[in-house]
Order: structure tokens, then sequence, then C-alpha cells
């Protein structure tokens, strides 16, 4: 393939040394000269281990070389761009470089002669959610009326470490594709032929979110890490040690299990150990803000939830909610979250009834009694104990707590899933 790659900073560079060691012809196109002069004569503009004698070879070869302009986009195949979308003043991505760069390969990409196949626009700087629709491809549109026959674009985050990028390109922990339609796109996967990693073909939301959640994560388990590691001082236990514990569990700790988006967390443990880990923290001055703001976070979820399952309905609506207990197959209400669910839906003005065949009020003992009596005391009286029921109350619609909404006799009543974000 014939690829040329706009911006040789650290993502470009590393890409086209790859490419270009994969047998691809690439063009480096950057507005600086120096950089420019350094590709042509073999050389890297940054360090990177190996990255500098794949692009001497690449030079030698003749299968690589880089300019300030390119003008004629009509005899390549794919053009990435890698340009920068550095931080703004207010912290939003600052896209004055992607948008120049999408004018500039929408001009080159005019063509007297009709192409063949459409160009392959990759993109792989980091951009909010809606940049290719609302910025990158207005812009397409405006050289280009009948934008699918002549461009195709793609969103491609890149996954590249400084230091170990190589390895990362040729072994990554995954490739993501956002295209239009969230198809699979021919050339990408022709580009990419031969690198064994989970694929992911989306749409271009999806692919522009993935390096927010991604990095965001890592400076979260960063900062959670070194906040441990401050209340571990404090109290005089080794950091190290706790460390090689927590990794050590890749069931729960180190795991999908609790990374799934859904309802708020609750139960007799999580929220309790989080209050006592926020006051040791504040009590030996570790200064946790991360930990501290945990619960809060908790807090505004549940208002999230609540406001996303009654939305549309009107005062007065029969809602059922399929599960109280904090989860399925428990009798188990202390700090359920569906307990507080309950409470906003009675106190929103809905008529509330309750499907949850573990809970028996009368068999309520100690402090899960006492949860229940204190947060829902009308509990008994929300209760349908008779499954049969419900299809002789007219409910407006199902808050699926449980999972198992489909297993109610009541077929064409909206069900919202409030333990799952879709």
């Amino acid at each position: 393939m014939r690829i040329a790659i706009y911006g040789v900073g650290y993502v470009g560079i590393t890409s086209a040394a790859c490419l270009v060691r994969d047998g691809h012809d690439v063009i480096g196109v950057d507005i600086s000269e120096r950089k420019v002069e350094l590709i042509n004569a073999g050389r890297s503009p940054i360090y990177e281990p190996g990255v500098e004698d794949l692009l001497s070879a690449g030079v030698l070869a003749g299968r690589l070389s880089a300019q300030t302009e390119l003008h004629d986009l009509s005899d390549v195949d794919v053009a990435i761009v890698c340009v920068g979308t550095p931080s703004g003043i207010d912290g939003s991505h600052d896209m004055r470089y992607i948008a120049e760069v999408s004018h500039h390969i929408a001009r080159a990409a005019i063509s007297t002669t009709p192409r063949a196949k459409p160009l392959t626009v990759v993109y792989r700087s980091t951009m909010r959610p809606g940049s290719v629709e609302r910025l990158i491809e207005p812009i397409f549109r405006r050289y280009h009326e009948n934008l699918a026959d002549v461009i195709e674009l793609v969103y491609n985050p890149e996954f590249l470490r400084e230091a170990t990028a190589l390895k990362d390109y040729w072994a990554p922990p995954k490739i993501v594709a956002g295209t239009r339609d969230g198809r699979p796109s021919a050339a990408l996967d022709q580009m990419y032929a031969g690198i064994d990693a989970p694929r992911f073909n989306v749409g271009y939301r999806e692919a522009e979110i993935t390096k927010f959640v991604d990095n965001s994560f890592h400076a979260l388990k960063v900062a959670f890490a070194n906040e441990i590691g401050r209340i571990c001082l404090r109290e005089q236990v080794s950091a190290r040690t706790v460390h090689e514990i927590f990794v050590s569990d890749t069931k729960l700790n180190i795991s999908p299990y609790y990374l799934r988006p859904g309802g708020a967390f609750g139960g007799s443990c999580l929220p309790k150990d989080v209050r006592a880990l926020t006051f040791l923290a504040n009590e030996t001055g570790a200064e946790t803000f991360l930990i501290d703001s945990i619960l809060r976070s908790n807090e505004a979820h549940k208002r999230f939830v609540f406001e996303l399952a009654t939305l549309g309905l009107k005062p007065g609506a029969r809602v059922l909610l399929n599960g109280l207990a904090f989860k399925a197959n428990s009798d188990d209400l202390r700090e359920s979250p569906y307990v507080d669910l309950a409470r906003r839906v009675l106190n929103g003005g809905f008529d509330l009834y309750i499907w949850d065949p573990q809970i028996e009020p009368s068999a309520l003992l100690g402090h899960n009694l006492g949860y229940s009596f204190a947060h829902l005391p009308e509990l008994n009286g929300l209760l349908v104990r008779d499954i049969d029921m419900l299809e002789s109350l007219d409910i407006a619609a199902i808050l699926d707590a449980r999972g198992d909404a489909h297993a109610l006799p009541l077929r064409d009543v909206p069900v919202v899933s409030v333990n799952v974000i879709p």
C-alpha cells in the first residue's frame, strides 16, 4: 500500500517506521522542514528505541520519504493523521491542527480522474466523541459532494507507549476502528494484516472515546495506588506487600468484574469500608482526594439512575421495581441502591410496586431489618406476593434491577434496566 502520514511526531514517526518494515511505501508530511530533512537522511526526529534503524532501512530501500506538502493524493491508498490535539486553556482539545490537515487532505484528494476505490483517511489523534461527524466530515463535504465515492473516514486510536512503541505497534492490546456504519474498513484491515490483536469495529463515537477512557483509567489507577501508599506509610504498613496481594487477585481486583457501567454499588461491605478508609485517611492526614470522592460519586449515580429510569413517565404512573436486594438471589437490603431508588420513585409521585421473591419482611433480622425499616418503612405494603397479580396492575414501566424482567408475565410493558447502562 502507498500511505501518507500527516504529522511525524512520536506517533507518526513510529507508525511510519513500522509500516515501512511491514512492506508499505510511506510518505511523511510535516510542516517542520527540520523533521523532513532528518527523515530523508534516514534519521529519526525523536528518540524511540529501534525507530531510527527502521527509518534508515526504509530510506535506503526507497520506500520512505518526507516532504512539507503533498498536493496530489491520487496514487495514495491511505492517509493517516497524527497531528497534535494539545490542551486548550479550558482543558478541551485544541482542534485547529485537525481542521487544517483535513482541509489539506480534502483539497489534495480532488482529482479529474475517478479513483478506483475511495481514499481511506485514518485519524489517530485523540479527539472528543462527535469530532468526525461534526468537524471532519463537514470539511470533506465542502470539497466532495459525493463523499462516500471519494473518501472513507476512519477513526483508529493509537495505544503506543513511549520507549516501547515498536512492541506496542506490532502487539497492541487491541485494534479499534470507528467507521460511519460500524463495519470493518478493508484498507485498515490490509494495513494491519499480520497483527494479532482483538479487533473492534464500531461507530465513530465509540472509537473516539476509547483513548479518553483508557488514559483516564490509567491516571485513576496511579492516583489510587499513591493514595493507598500514603495511607500505608502513615499506618506503618508495607505498601509493596499490599500491592503484591492486591494485584494477585485477577478474579475481582484486576479484572473486568467491577468495570461494567451500570447500577450504583451498595450492600454491607463496599459503602462501609469506603467510609472507614476515608476516615482513616483523613485521620492520618494522607489527603486522599480520590477516595474521598467515591461515595459522593456513587450518590450522584443513584440520582442519575432514577432520572434515567423515570424519564417520560407521568406522575401517578404505576411502576414495578423488579428486585430490591442489593444483588439478585439475596435478601440483603443493607445500603441497597434499589432501596434508595424505591424511595426516590415514591417521592417522585409514582405508584410503586416491588417484585422480589427473596424478600419477606417478617424474616428480616438485625441490621437488615433496621435498614429497611429506616429507609423504606412502606416495604410491606409495596411488595407483590403473587407474580400472577402483576397482570392486573396496569403497570406503565418495569425498572429491572434483577436482570430477569423477561420472566415476568408482562409482555408489552417497557423495561428499563437499572443495573446496566446501554
